[in-house]
């Protein structure tokens, strides 16, 4: 019999500055497993992306990630308070609940990537 079975799926996530990038997704709270001059395997729990030093403009203003969490004030709370906003030029909203059930906020990378960072809501 065949074993279709999926085991892990990650995004290769574009960088201007690489250097940049990699400090800003440290101070988001993930860690690097391995890194090399183009690219850095990043991790948080049983979540992961590539981080790719690699950056068109257009491909960055069209890319975005989504990360489903537990509690999104938490991460929000962390986020604003490590102070990401001012030390890395980047814009991050408050937490509101969408059409789609999630409470989520949107946070800017350093080279334009929109990140939704959310939980589910059993509002609605």
């Amino acid at each position: 019999m065949t074993d279709l079975s999926c085991e892990e799926i990650k995004a290769f996530v574009p960088a201007k500055d690489f250097a940049l990038s990699c400090a800003f997704y440290q101070h988001m709270g993930f860690q690097i497993a391995w890194e090399t001059p183009d690219m850095a395997y990043f991790y948080h729990g049983d979540c992961s992306f590539l981080l790719q030093n690699f950056y068109n403009p257009e491909h960055a203003k069209n890319f975005m990630m989504h990360l489903l969490v537990a509690d999104v004030t938490a991460w929000h709370d962390k986020l604003t308070s490590a102070g990401l906003a001012q030390k890395y030029n980047i814009k991050i909203t408050e937490p509101s609940l969408q059409a789609w059930q999630m409470i989520d906020f949107v946070i800017y990378d350093p080279s334009g990537v929109l990140w939704r960072i959310g939980q589910s809501s059993d509002d609605g």
